[in-house]
């Protein structure tokens, strides 16, 4: 018999038979990681396994390969998020990215404490958006898809970046842009840590980032589409600006 226990966050649940379900969660040295929780169907268990929520995880199975089950017990529900739509949609964005893209049972020492500290401030009320921003920039750095906003292209220079390849991820001068500035992502400043962060220019950065979790990242995956959570967190934050 195998066996680990650690925290881990829920991603997804779905319905095992008649009162079992499977459970989907993010942890820090297991990964992504699914077992079976027996009567995670029921009436008792299945308030407890809501997506975003922290739960106690003992996983066991007789064989590493097998689906094993959990043995589950509540940290934290983060039930209040319930109560606010916009935080509530990018946690279901961040659940579903992470579920899309994340290889299964790999340790994601970094990003679980990441996603953690970004999923705390939606928990708490505090402003998250830029956060997540910054969230799914490392994300996309991590899985090998990173941007590089750190000099121009074309000319090396570190002054007046205004916008990014939708090529390469790379930053370009205003002055170096030139004819070709119609074609290029315009890059808020936000992105490279500089003046405010306005719900318009988190916008403006999250569609940066979602070109290229579309068109770079969802094709070395098999080119399914991303999650729709997304679509509906950008929806949301669009109609905000």
């Amino acid at each position: 018999m195998i066996e680990w226990r650690e925290e881990g966050m829920v991603l997804s649940v779905r319905r095992h038979g008649e009162n079992d379900a499977i459970v989907e969660a993010l942890t820090r040295d297991h990964g992504r990681h699914a077992g079976i929780v027996r009567g995670g169907g029921g009436r008792r268990l299945a308030p407890l396994m809501q997506p975003g929520a922290q739960l106690a995880l003992t996983w066991r199975a007789r064989l590493e390969d097998h689906l094993g089950h959990f043995a589950v017990e509540p940290v934290k529900s983060r039930a209040g998020l319930m109560a606010d739509p916009l935080a509530l949609s990018g946690l279901t964005s961040l659940t579903a990215l992470l579920g899309f893209v994340l290889p299964e049972r790999e340790a994601q020492h970094g990003l679980y404490e990441a996603t953690m500290a970004v999923v705390e401030l939606m928990a708490e009320g505090n402003p998250w958006p830029l956060a997540y921003l910054r969230w799914e920039m490392g994300l996309l750095d991590r899985l090998g898809f990173g941007l590089d906003l750190t000099r121009c292209a074309m000319t090396g220079t570190r002054d007046d970046l205004a916008y990014v390849s939708p090529k390469s991820g790379r930053a370009v001068g205003r002055d170096a842009a030139g004819d070709w500035a119609e074609r290029l992502l315009p890059l808020p400043l936000c992105m490279m840590g500089q003046g405010p962060a306005t719900t318009s220019e988190i916008v403006q950065g999250l569609r940066i980032t979602g070109h290229f979790l579309e068109k770079r990242l969802a094709p070395s995956l098999g080119d399914r589409p991303l999650p729709v959570a997304r679509e509906r967190l950008m929806g949301r934050l669009s109609r905000a600006v």
